[in-house]
């Protein structure tokens, strides 16, 4: 009988250390480490998928040239968001990690695209509701799949006697934080049970060319939950966010190994689930019957897709003796950049005034090709004077007062096209890709900051 071993480990970051310490190396929290047995008493036997695998597949050297792929082997879901940012579908023996925020809707997004996938069988496993909550829910999404089972379990040994005698086309656990390994001897969500877990569902996707999505918690802190690890060994890690009193949802590619990192999908929440938002610019700008002073419209990019968004300003006299600035959205020391900017090099006080600046529709806004329709807001309600409704705005400012060139002005352009904007300033020094392209946009383009304030007022 082999002696009983256990580790600390961080609850934070997953760190490990031989004995307990107060604080962790790694993250600098406190009071964080844990203790886990990581080998039982009793000789291990060979774990998880590989236990209830059909055939084992023998080791052996392979040359790369005799290796065939097929590019095109993905599942298509019914939901072009998830589509996109996954690089054109499900890659089949992919290992995707989704994580976000309690109650943001991760169960329901992924619920409702099991329920869509008609022509393919789904198992849908949950360790965190009952087969009747799963069912109210689908009901109120108005769905209803043959193909589609459940599975309400936390121990993997039964998780994969049920997948041996399915044989599904498609896995999703909900939630990694759940399940339980019987080969680990340690709570379920500890540190060693989440990586172990993971490391079987790894094998039998990579065994089986089974997808597996597996759903995640995050911590207090808004990172992934569980040991760094985690995300090392999945193919594609999405972060779902958004403001929950905000209806909208944004999926993020932060890992793929089969696409870009830098696409994001935008969804709706709904009575009837999650409604994939295919033009967001119509939405997150408002429509007015009123000309209201310190609103613009900024032409900026998310991900590879270009936005356009409103930017509201307040200017206020200060009543207490230290000006105010509040930010909803947008950086706060990038916004005290640009006052900086505006004192010195227009000459405007705003040492003495309340300044309050907010990004319609819950969005955060990191672009900074949106300077320039900020400026433009802080100016127009400075001066109280309305900016034109058919104007947008696309630059970057620097601190001598210029205005910078931004990338990939032609979709922007374009993005303001197609919603009927009837001008757009831009930076000259965008001029040179611009030259040979017709555009039905009235394109001015200036310099610095002070030819911005003379057109506009």
């Amino acid at each position: 009988m082999s002696k009983v071993k256990s580790a600390f480990f961080c609850m934070q970051c997953g760190y490990e250390s031989a004995k307990w310490i107060g604080k962790c190396p790694s993250c600098n929290n406190w009071n964080t480490f844990t203790e886990e047995i990581i080998q039982k008493g009793t000789a291990k036997k060979e774990t998880g998928w590989k236990e209830y695998s059909e055939e084992k597949h023998g080791h052996r050297t392979i040359a790369l040239n005799d290796i065939t792929t097929n590019e095109h082997e993905r599942i298509l879901t019914s939901d072009p968001e998830l589509n996109r940012v996954l690089g054109g579908g499900i890659v089949a023996g992919s290992l995707i990690l989704v994580a976000g925020e309690p109650g943001i809707g991760k169960s329901t997004l992924f619920l409702q695209n099991g329920l869509m996938l008609t022509g393919s069988t789904t198992l849908y496993i949950s360790g965190e509701e009952s087969e009747q909550q799963i069912k109210m829910r689908a009901d109120r999404l108005q769905m209803s799949n043959e193909n589609f089972y459940l599975l309400t379990e936390t121990s993997t040994q039964t998780i994969f006697q049920e997948i041996k005698k399915l044989k599904p086309d498609l896995v999703i656990v909900d939630s990694i934080q759940t399940l339980q390994s019987p080969f680990i001897d340690s709570s379920p969500g500890s540190v060693s049970q989440i990586r172990e877990s993971a490391a079987e569902l790894q094998r039998f996707a990579k065994e089986t060319n089974t997808p597996v999505i597996i759903i995640g918690h995050i911590t207090k802190d808004g990172t992934i939950a569980g040991p760094k690890i985690l995300e090392h060994m999945v193919d594609t890690v999405l972060q779902f966010e958004g403001d929950r009193h905000y209806a909208y949802r944004i999926l993020r590619t932060l890992k793929n190994r089969f696409g870009s990192t830098s696409e994001l999908g935008i969804y709706e929440m709904t009575q009837a689930g999650m409604r994939a938002v295919t033009n967001p610019s119509e939405i997150l700008i408002t429509q007015k019957e009123e000309s209201l002073s310190g609103i613009a419209i900024a032409a900026t990019i998310e991900g590879m897709r270009p936005l356009l968004i409103e930017v509201q300003a307040l200017v206020t006299q200060s009543v207490y003796g230290t000006p105010q600035r509040t930010v909803s959205g947008f950086d706060l020391r990038r916004l005290q950049l640009l006052l900086a900017v505006l004192e010195k090099r227009g000459g405007f006080h705003f040492g003495m005034k309340d300044v309050f600046l907010n990004i319609a529709g819950g969005l955060k806004i990191e672009d900074p090709s949106i300077d320039l329709a900020v400026l433009s807001a802080l100016l127009s309600s400075y001066e109280d004077v309305t900016l034109p409704h058919q104007l947008c705005f696309a630059g970057e400012i620097g601190l001598s007062g210029e205005i910078r060139a931004v990338n990939r002005i032609e979709q922007r352009i374009a993005e303001a096209e197609k919603l009927g904007f009837e001008k757009i300033i831009v930076s000259k020094y965008n001029q040179k890709g611009l030259q040979n392209q017709k555009f039905n946009i009235e394109v001015v383009t200036m310099g610095r900051v002070d030819e911005l304030y003379q057109y506009l007022f």
